[in-house]
């Protein structure tokens, strides 16, 4: 008999996990969805923003990316600076390098670029020197 019992027992136990886990099923695929929504609408972090930028503008303009030294949130988006290697020269301090302006959406696209100077990798700056 107490063979029966614990069988009827653990026969109960199982059916009512059973209805619980069926339950939580049918809640769940609403719960998934709810965090899937969450995660599309999560905005990209500054670090994947910079990544597609470069990975972009090289794709259009078919120059890498070589630093970004400017990059700041706008409400439009995203605004970067990036510098390009344009030409390539021997010695290396003579090759030419651009300046891209950058913008993208608040989702990191792209939206436009354009050069804004060019100048010799081994020239100072003369707009930061104070002149």
């Amino acid at each position: 008999m107490s063979n029966t019992k614990n069988t009827e027992e653990s026969q109960g136990s199982r059916e009512s996990r059973e209805a619980r886990e069926s339950r939580g099923s049918q809640d769940e695929p609403r719960s998934r969805k709810q965090t899937d929504d969450n995660r599309n609408t999560k905005r990209p972090s500054p670090m994947q923003v910079l990544r597609e930028a470069r990975g972009q503008l090289a794709e259009l303009t078919g120059m890498e990316a070589e630093s970004v030294s400017s990059f700041e949130q706008t409400e439009e988006g995203w605004a970067l600076e990036v510098e390009v290697l344009e030409l390539e020269r021997v010695p290396d301090t003579m090759s030419l390098m651009a300046s891209y302006q950058v913008e993208l959406d608040p989702d990191g696209q792209l939206t436009g670029y354009r050069r804004v100077r060019r100048y010799e990798r081994g020239r100072a700056d003369a707009r930061g020197s104070g002149r």
